[in-house]
């Protein structure tokens, strides 16, 4: 039997849809944009005449970009550094949180104090650096990585998901025989999916948008990930070649954020499910 919705409620509805189109259109405007403004005539872009719909199209910024070496070894960098640093995130992480969930952990009060302690107080950039230099990981993919491996947010998030598995899951993978370590990867990873797909895709989002961190401790141009390249196309208005010609610098710029941004926009649709899931188990407890 249909149910009649109230006048209110047909109100709320409609707020909603008004509010949610609004959004979408301004999350989706600035892609097309700049997809558009990536393969118009340059002059055109420049001029402003390009608004939403691509002008006098030509695909020479591309042509620039993709016959540059640079571009694929910078992509090669980025790639290895996100998949890296995600990995290892995932898996230092998750054994590290496994333990915290467990209230019978000796000093356990002690450990989530000193782990929240660095959420209020970090070393500084500084001494970071000086830390990075001294263990001689200048110029290397671990100095990209290891400095920032573990989030203590993350950390909580995966603690608090693990508290809320059934403690009888594991009870009977010990009466079966199951030691700690493969009731952890047994029972607790496969059952944690969504947390671990989550944070794996926030680490990883993280990483492939960081040009900070490299552009402190690398100074191998070969070691460059593909943030560096955007940012001395946009920033330092450079070309790809280093050249004076700035007949298609405006495309390029355009062009190279769009293929800076289509590989991670690619992810989403296929994890969407364990996001969602993910993020709202992980906050349900405090």
């Amino acid at each position: 039997m249909k149910i009649k919705e109230s006048l209110g409620s047909k109100l709320f509805d409609a707020v909603n849809i008004f509010l949610m189109s609004i959004l979408i259109i301004v999350m989706v405007y600035p892609l097309v944009y700049v997809f558009s403004a990536s393969i118009s005539d340059n002059a055109m872009v420049m001029s402003g005449r390009v608004v939403l719909w691509p002008k006098a199209i030509n695909l020479i910024a591309y042509e620039r970009l993709l016959g540059n070496p640079d571009l694929w070894i910078s992509y090669w960098n980025t790639i290895r550094y996100t998949a890296v640093q995600t990995f290892l995130s995932l898996a230092v992480t998750s054994a590290m949180a496994y333990p915290l969930a467990k209230k019978g952990l000796p000093g356990r009060p002690l450990i989530l104090f000193l782990a929240a302690f660095t959420l209020m107080f970090g070393g500084g950039m500084i001494p970071t650096f000086l830390v990075v230099q001294k263990l001689g990981l200048l110029d290397t993919m671990w100095a990209i990585v290891l400095p920032s491996l573990v989030s203590t947010w993350y950390l909580f998030i995966m603690r608090t998901f693990f508290e809320g598995l059934p403690e009888e899951l594991e009870d009977a993978a010990t009466i079966d025989g199951c030691g700690t370590m493969q009731v952890f990867l047994k029972i607790v990873l496969p059952l944690s999916l969504p947390v671990l797909v989550s944070i794996g895709l926030f680490t990883a989002v993280n990483q492939w948008n960081s040009f900070f961190d490299a552009l402190i401790y690398l100074n191998d141009r070969s070691m460059y990930p593909l943030q560096i390249m955007l940012r001395n196309i946009i920033i330092a208005g450079s070309n790809v070649q280093g050249e004076g010609n700035t007949d298609y610098i405006e495309t390029l710029k355009y062009a190279m954020i769009t293929i800076a941004t289509v590989p991670i926009l690619c992810v989403y649709p296929f994890i969407q499910k364990y996001f969602v899931q993910g993020t709202m188990i992980g906050g349900i407890k405090g």
